[in-house]
């Protein structure tokens, strides 16, 4: 398996490597070299302990638990009207700017 992998040198002699989706997964070391070759023995652990698995969330739920706001997406897409009120916006938009 493939992991993208952020190296961020701190210092001269001061390495921080973590794996990109795995926040708690970080080493440091003293070279670029060193610090990605801890991260690949501290994968492999995670890994002899663990697995990644995949579930399946209903999306519609998801979204309106996390983010109310995004109830209201959509309601526009059957609106005939709904054009004709972004070329009037854009047209007060523009008209404020030129002000």
């Amino acid at each position: 398996m493939h992991y993208q992998v952020f190296v961020k040198n701190q210092s001269e002699q001061h390495f921080v490597a973590s794996v990109v989706g795995i926040p708690d997964l970080t080493v440091e070391g003293t070279t670029e070299e060193e610090v990605i070759s801890k991260l690949k023995l501290a994968l492999e652990a995670q890994f002899a302990n663990g697995k990644f698995v995949t579930v399946e969330v209903d999306s519609a739920l998801a979204m309106s638990q996390t983010t109310p706001e995004y109830k209201h997406a959509g309601i526009f897409a059957n609106d005939p009207t709904f054009d004709d009120f972004l070329k009037k916006l854009a047209l007060i938009r523009q008209e404020s700017n030129a002000k």
